[in-house]
Parts: structure tokens; C-alpha cells; sequence
């Protein structure tokens, strides 16, 4: 079966756990996940499970990517932070759906692939940084959404900071060992809103850089 065929299998599925944004869908159908994964894993870029990449790190299923960006209500004249690039995957399907995206990843060895897979892509709205994602991005901040991917023990306070007046962020907390959960946090004039998602389970949110730099 072509990987055309795959991915279309793949968006009616969504659909059917419940996916409507049909804004997402497109993006989703659109972004060839075949070339984000790792290629002993190729056969699999279109089962809806989380596959391993570098780094000890994952590229999550479909179905947490398609619901993390519905969640986010993401506009075509938004600038979103993503933290914690990855495979790319996540970065790319952002990219078809806003103005621009800004994405922080700790391990340059992910971040050098993900640009690489970005160019042959053509995707020319997605400016990186290799860094510590606890720190966001800050020199392009604020941001109208943020989406983080890997899971922290407590409400990251310098990504709210960079969150602007009316935007969205949606990330994955642990805030008891072992139960992660997805939110969805909105900043108002008086403050923030925090809405429970769904149980979900990330890699952690490291402080720090990395020894391979």
C-alpha cells in the first residue's frame, strides 16, 4: 500500500476517535510521517502508536499529535513555540496550520536531523534553537500558542511568561510520580485558566543541556 493510501487510512481514523478540526486533518495529511521516523520503523509511520527515535526520545502517535494541535485552536496568523522538537514530526504539522513556528530542542544531534528533514520538506517557516526548553525563546517571545512535549513536575513559570495576553498553551504535567496528564492553560487579564485534557504519557522535561551538546 502507498504511503499516500496509509496516511489517508490514518486520517480517517482520527476521525473516527474523534478528531474534528478539519484544519488539523489537512496538516495531518500533508506531512509524509514516513520521513520523521526512523527508517528501521518506516513500515510503522502509520500505526497510531509512539515510536522511538535518538536520543532516547519518542515521536508520539498520531492521535496525541492530532489532539494536542486541536487543542491548541491554532490560527493561520499565529506564531507558536513548540518545546522539545524531536523527530519534527509534531514542528511540521504546526507548521502547515500557523504563520511561523519557533521549536527548542536540548539534543543538537535531533535538532540537525529535524532541520534536515525540514529543507527536504520545503518547510520555510520553522526557525530552531538548540537549548534548554525550560527557558522557551525568549528573543522571539511572546508567543499566541505553545505547545510542550515532554512532561514537567510543575506549570513551566518562564513558558507562561512568554505566553501572550489571550493565548493558548497545552502541555503534559506530572505532577505525581507516574500520573502525567495533558492541560490546556489560557492567560487572561487576571490570570490563567487551566482545563484537564486527558491522561498521556511523555518523556520528562529536562533541565539542562545534554553532554553531547
Amino acid at each position: 500500500m502507498s504511503a499516500d493510501r496509509r496516511r489517508e487510512q490514518l486520517v480517517t481514523g482520527l476521525r473516527q476517535q474523534g478528531i474534528t478540526d478539519e484544519r488539523v486533518l489537512a496538516a495531518i495529511a500533508n506531512v509524509p510521517r514516513e520521513v520523521f521516523v526512523e527508517e528501521a520503523f518506516a513500515d510503522q509511520a502509520y500505526a497510531n502508536q509512539a515510536l522511538p527515535i535518538s536520543c532516547g526520545q519518542t515521536i508520539s502517535q498520531p492521535y496525541i499529535v492530532a489532539l494536542m494541535t486541536e487543542a491548541l485552536k491554532i490560527e493561520p496568523f499565529h506564531r507558536a513555540l513548540e518545546i522539545g522538537t524531536g523527530s519534527g514530526y509534531q514542528c511540521a504539522v504546526l507548521s502547515k496550520m500557523c504563520r511561523h513556528v519557533y521549536t527548542v530542542e536540548r539534543y543538537r544531534t535531533l535538532a540537525d536531523i529535524a532541520h534536515e528533514r525540514f529543507v527536504a520538506a520545503g518547510l520555510t517557516n520553522i526557525t530552531q534553537r538548540v537549548g534548554d526548553g525550560n527557558e522557551g525563546f525568549p528573543d522571539h517571545a511572546p508567543f499566541e500558542r505553545i505547545m510542550v512535549t515532554a512532561a514537567a513536575h510543575e506549570i513551566p513559570e518562564v513558558l507562561c511568561s512568554q505566553l501572550s495576553l489571550g493565548g493558548i498553551m497545552v502541555f503534559p504535567l506530572e505532577e505525581r510520580s507516574g500520573k502525567q496528564d495533558l492541560w490546556r492553560l489560557r492567560r487572561h487579564s487576571r490570570g490563567f485558566e487551566r482545563e484537564h485534557l486527558l491522561p498521556v504519557r511523555f518523556v520528562p522535561l529536562v533541565r539542562g543541556m545534554p553532554d553531547e551538546g
